[in-house]
């Protein structure tokens, strides 16, 4: 079995695309999002695109394929909201096992097929924790600053039921991604170093912040190196930033940690920022000419993209990346 490790460093690893973006165009209403099996559900689903890993999973299947048939190494599974706290939404935290388990399943038969067929490019499946939609260092509630919404306790054992099931689902790696909050990375980060003690497993960890706005700065107050410092603790095969921000505007805060980190890089940026209709118009090759500057700078080991991106995106990504060697890694201590 080939290990992730070894071919981060031969090669610049392509991450996919949006998931989103490529749901949208199906157009699912509230009963494709329901399938036989909910269609008595007594909460709305639709919007939920983890369920459609259950409910729609030819859909979910069709495009991991498209990704990897432009040329991504990296797929994630469609689990970006697969915890029991983010999934409290819909009144589902009953079928969060199950949700991250098919969603690894099904990304995992995937990526094989892509590897018999092309044995000297192996395809990786990276299973997908997002940030949840609550934060464990601040207040939602301005009139009382020491309140909190979630514990760190909380998250913990929300996070250590996603990444089990992710794993016994067959994932490759685990991608903690979009972190506008850094304790609740440390909840993840720290469920994962328990389970890799209890199962005796040494499972590849990437880490990804997001810069929210032009201070710089995470959603909880830190500078990119100051979220790079807080977690460099944990063996990680690599930390980086993805979302909120396009190519060009993420450049200076990849340029802050890779000069000060022995993991790797990874960069998934936006294509762009959105327009007044939330949409994301910047082209696949305007995109492309904006990651060039990282390949030619020696930031990266991963490169991706987030919201707005497609399969076109990713096809110009990787025709790029395979022009340029990996950022040197200083010291394997992932």
């Amino acid at each position: 079995m080939i290990d992730i490790r070894e071919e981060i460093q031969k090669r610049i690893l392509v991450l996919d695309g949006a998931m989103g973006t490529m749901l949208q165009a199906y157009k699912f209403d509230e009963n494709d999002f329901r399938g036989e099996r909910f269609k008595d559900y007594p909460s709305p689903l639709q919007g939920n695109n983890d369920l459609l890993s259950i409910t729609q999973p030819k859909a979910i299947k069709e495009v991991h394929a498209k990704y990897f048939e432009v040329g991504a190494d990296i797929i994630e599974t469609n689990t970006f909201s697969g915890t029991t706290i983010a999934m409290e939404d819909y009144q589902l935290e009953d079928l969060v096992y199950e949700l991250n388990f098919e969603s690894a399943k099904i990304a995992k038969e995937v990526a094989q097929e892509f590897t018999l067929k092309e044995p000297h490019k192996p395809r990786f499946v990276a299973g997908s924790m997002g940030p949840t939609n609550r934060t464990a260092s601040m207040s939602p509630d301005v009139n009382d600053p020491g309140f909190r919404a979630v514990t760190f306790d909380q998250l913990r054992v929300a996070y250590k039921q996603q990444a089990e099931a992710l794993l016994d689902g067959g994932v490759d790696l685990l991608l903690v991604e979009t972190v506008f909050d850094t304790l609740n990375a440390k909840a993840a980060l720290f469920a994962i170093e328990e389970i890799k003690a209890e199962r005796n497993v040494d499972i590849p960890v990437m880490l990804s912040g997001t810069i929210t706005d032009a201070s710089g700065r995470t959603l909880s107050g830190q500078t990119a190196e100051a979220f790079l410092i807080s977690v460099s603790h944990i063996p990680l095969l690599t930390v980086g930033f993805n979302c909120a921000l396009g190519a060009n505007l993420l450049q200076p805060h990849l340029e802050s940690i890779a000069s000060k980190t022995e993991f790797g890089v990874s960069a998934h940026p936006n294509a762009g920022l959105p327009n007044a209709f939330g949409e994301y118009d910047e082209t696949p090759e305007e995109m492309a000419e904006q990651i060039e500057e990282y390949l030619k700078k020696d930031l990266i080991n991963i490169i991706g993209g987030c919201c707005g991106t497609t399969p076109d995106h990713i096809k110009a990504i990787a025709e790029l990346a395979s022009k340029y060697s990996p950022r040197k890694l200083l010291v394997a201590r992932y």
